[in-house]
Parts: C-alpha cells; sequence; structure tokens
C-alpha cells in the first residue's frame, strides 16, 4: 500500500467512493494512486504541466501496475480533462489564486464534474471569491497541521442559488469559524500577530493613500480575526 501525507489522506476522505477524479498538479500521482489501492475511486486523471513531474508520475503509476486505471496527462491544469469525462476534481498543494485560475481558465471543462476538493496553501479566500461568482456552495472545510505548516482543504458541490460569503468569511471561512478548532486558532492568531507589526511599521511610514488603504484593510483584518478567535 503506498503511503501518504496526512494531508492527503485527509483530502482523499472527501472523494466519493465511485467517483472518477482529475488530480491536477498531481505529484508523482500519490493520491490517485492511494485511492485506487483504497477502493475509493475505480478511475482517475493524473494530470501534470511540466515534463519531470509528469515522468515522475508516469513511472508511480506503471512501478504499481495501475495504468489501466490511471491516466497520467501532460497539459496545464484542465487542459487535461473534457467536459462530462470525470465527477471529482482534485487541486492541492497550490497557491488559492493558483487554483481559483486554474478553474476560472478552465471552466468550460467542468460540465458533468460534482465536486471540487480544493487544497490551498495560502490565499483560501481567492477560492471562496471564485465560488461566490460561479455558483458552487461550499459544502465542507477542514484545517490541519503537517510538518509545522497549516493546510485547508475546501469542498464544494454545485448549486442553482446565490452563493455569498461576508468579508470574515472569504478571509477565515464560514465552516472554520464556527469549528474555531485548535489549530484554526494557531493560524489566524499568527496572522493577526504578523498583521499587527506591519501595521506598526505603517503608522511610521510617510502618508500617502496607498498607506492609508493598507492602514484599513489591515485594520479590519485584525477586527475579523480578533472577533473569531475569542
Amino acid at each position: 500500500m503506498i503511503s501518504i501525507s496526512n494531508r492527503l489522506q485527509k483530502v482523499s476522505t472527501y472523494i466519493p467512493k465511485g467517483s472518477i477524479i482529475a488530480d491536477i498538479g498531481s505529484d508523482h500521482a500519490f493520491l490517485p494512486c492511494y485511492c485506487i489501492q483504497k477502493g475509493i475511486i475505480n478511475r482517475a486523471i493524473a494530470g501534470e504541466v511540466n515534463q519531470g513531474p509528469f515522468q515522475s508520475a508516469y513511472n508511480q503509476v506503471k512501478a504499481l501496475g495501475l495504468e489501466n486505471q490511471i491516466e497520467v496527462k501532460l497539459g496545464d491544469g484542465l487542459e487535461v480533462i473534457s467536459a462530462h469525462e470525470v465527477s471529482t476534481v482534485v487541486i492541492a498543494g497550490m497557491g488559492g489564486q493558483l487554483i481559483s485560475n486554474i478553474l476560472e481558465r478552465g471552466k468550460d471543462r467542468l460540465p458533468g464534474v460534482e465536486r471540487l476538493i480544493l487544497q490551498p496553501n495560502m490565499g483560501a479566500r481567492f477560492i471562496r471569491e471564485w465560488f461566490e461568482k460561479n455558483n458552487w456552495k461550499l459544502i465542507e472545510e477542514s484545517i490541519l497541521e503537517e510538518d509545522e505548516k497549516i493546510y485547508e482543504i475546501l469542498v464544494a458541490e454545485r448549486t442553482n442559488t446565490p452563493v455569498v460569503f461576508n468579508e470574515a468569511e472569504k478571509l477565515l471561512g464560514p465552516i472554520l469559524m464556527k469549528q474555531k478548532n485548535s489549530t484554526f486558532q494557531k493560524k489566524w492568531k499568527r496572522e493577526k500577530d504578523n498583521w499587527e507589526k506591519i501595521l506598526l511599521q505603517l503608522e511610521k511610514a510617510l502618508p500617502s493613500d496607498e498607506v492609508s488603504e493598507r492602514k484599513k484593510l489591515l485594520k479590519q483584518k485584525i477586527i475579523a480575526v480578533s472577533e473569531a478567535i475569542k
């Protein structure tokens, strides 16, 4: 049995049993290989944009004898799938802005996709903003720490009703805000402390419209986080 990180194991718990997945930026195809071996899925596409990682993923799949179930494809983002080809898309281990850009560029490939499972290393708010603009309902969120890094996982499904987040929910995550677990508290206390240091430096800067705007935004975020981690 292939061994994967706690982060990817948590991602795998959100993959519906029997779904066909596309793992974008598959990194050695660890996740699809694990999901096949665990009987979670029967088929997957592992996508990589660069030749080196593509070859590593292909070699991993071949070594495990899973070529009939996992197709490793070279392509940029959602270029590796066609509409109605997969039911679940996973994008893990990238920045939130990059993930939202990949989704935006590949929107025409998403018909037939019922679930998105996204694990940004940072900038999850960009993904929530994309959900809001494109009618994807956030159904689950989790936050975990591994190797001294904190990760968020966002799970969304299509909806016909408008999706609206307030500013605090975009930043912190509406579900995570309710759960307020210790990892959530740790992440946002660290962020708040950092913002307060930046704000202190800006107080010493020469006045300008740009400085005033930055101070205003920082104060808004500090207030939102202070409320959330009470």
